[in-house]
């Protein structure tokens, strides 16, 4: 109990408190009506704990001597009965009051008159008092007297608890942004230093594919491209997600391509004989010069035509088209399968997503959202549809003069 008292207690809580109050706009107008309706000279807005007492607002017409931050012995109050009961105290003259008539806190403060009613929060927090004194008799019992302030101390409450929801909200998020951003430093230093041991392996791999004379070794070698091939494709897309979110988003370099059809076509032959068994259907018409990222424009080829093997149904081919309307590259890539669900079709875009269905290892969900990354850096648009009789086609439109250069 004691390091909750001293929690709420502390000094940086209490200025936390008094700042709280000072940034309700109504306060001042609420203790001035106050004063005005009851003829009272002192009113104040008072957190009141366990052990303290202290003024967060007040109006002073008779010289009382207190501000806000400014604190009185807690059992000197009548707050603290108010506090311990969730009663309002209402007193319209001590010296007529059976129970208050010697009662210390008029003799300690010089008091005839008092009213004090309690401020909690809709969750039933305590925060404090709404409270008023005068050294003359005043008649605060009135009901209508009483009914304005205990609507003044449920509007301070409200207040208070929509204030506390909205700062914690806002801690919240602050510390998600700090997480997500050391995740993803994490993850870049990470991907920069798997870089070394792949190029090991790879260069391993390729020596052992070319062992002909030993069957089984070249076999072997051959598997172990394939797999080095798809790490360093899932190291790539973490990079690019990395950098992607802590600077500006997808920088492209755009350069004058004489052969862009020539070059989209060398990756489908290379993902084809990674994947041997499968068949595809391939017509790219890309003629004349096209001012593009070839690199990127590749790894959107790569992205899609790879998520057509893993995602679409081995008896089906995959249909690659790439041709130019307009000065628009127009590249689709489609799959047979189970279709998309619509529900849930526009979510394929998001980092991380993968669907129920995708086998364990099957990547980290980053390609597609890697490719309209690419292609939005072009200026173009990646659009998706589904049905159970056309299956599942992706369709990139690429500008070829466009996009955010270096």
């Amino acid at each position: 109990m004691e390091n909750i008292v001293n929690a709420v207690d502390s000094g940086e809580a209490l200025a936390r408190d008094i700042g709280a109050v000072v940034r309700i706009g109504a306060v001042p107008s609420m203790l001035k009506m106050i004063c005005e309706e009851t003829g009272m000279g002192f009113a104040a807005v008072a957190r009141v704990t366990d052990a303290t007492w202290t003024a967060c607002a007040v109006l002073d017409k008779v010289g009382f001597g207190l501000k806000p931050g400014g604190q009185l012995q807690l059992h000197s109050t009548l707050c603290f009965e108010s506090r311990a009961a969730r009663l309002a105290i209402v007193i319209d003259d001590f010296t007529q009051s059976d129970k208050y008539r010697d009662h210390h806190t008029p003799q300690i403060y010089g008091l005839r008159s008092y009213i004090s009613v309690p401020i909690v929060l809709p969750g039933g927090e305590y925060f404090g008092n709404l409270c008023a004194i005068d050294a003359r008799p005043a008649a605060v019992s009135d009901p209508k007297i009483v009914r304005m302030f205990e609507v003044f101390a449920n509007l301070i409450g409200m207040q208070l608890d929509s204030e506390q929801r909205q700062l914690s909200t806002e801690s919240q998020l602050i510390r998600e942004r700090e997480t997500a951003t050391l995740r993803e430093q994490f993850i870049a230093v990470l991907g920069h230093d798997l870089r070394s041991p792949l190029s090991a392996v790879s260069a391993t791999a390729e020596l052992l594919s070319r062992r002909q004379t030993e069957p089984d070794i070249a076999a072997i070698g051959h598997r172990l491209k394939r797999s080095a091939l798809r790490m360093a494709r899932l190291i790539d897309d973490v990079m690019d997600f990395a950098r992607g979110r802590m600077g500006s988003g997808m920088v492209i370099a755009l350069n004058d391509e004489l052969d862009l059809g020539v070059h989209l076509r060398a990756v489908v032959d290379e993902l084809c004989m990674t994947y041997p068994s499968r068949v595809v259907d391939c017509a790219i018409s890309v003629d004349g010069p096209a001012r593009c990222d070839l690199a990127r424009l590749q790894q959107l080829m790569s992205n899609l035509l790879a998520n057509a093997f893993t995602h679409g149904s081995p008896e089906a081919p995959v249909v690659v088209r790439a041709a130019v309307d307009s000065g628009t590259l127009v590249l689709s890539v489609s799959n047979g399968g189970e279709p998309i669900p619509s529900q849930v079709l526009q979510r394929v875009f998001e980092p991380y997503w993968r669907p129920k269905t995708s086998a364990p290892g099957g990547g980290l969900g980053l390609g597609l959202y890697i490719c309209k990354e690419i292609v939005e850096a072009h200026g173009g648009t990646l659009e998706v549809c589904s049905s159970i009789n056309d299956g599942t086609c992706f369709t990139a439109r690429v500008p070829l003069e466009a996009g955010k250069a270096l």
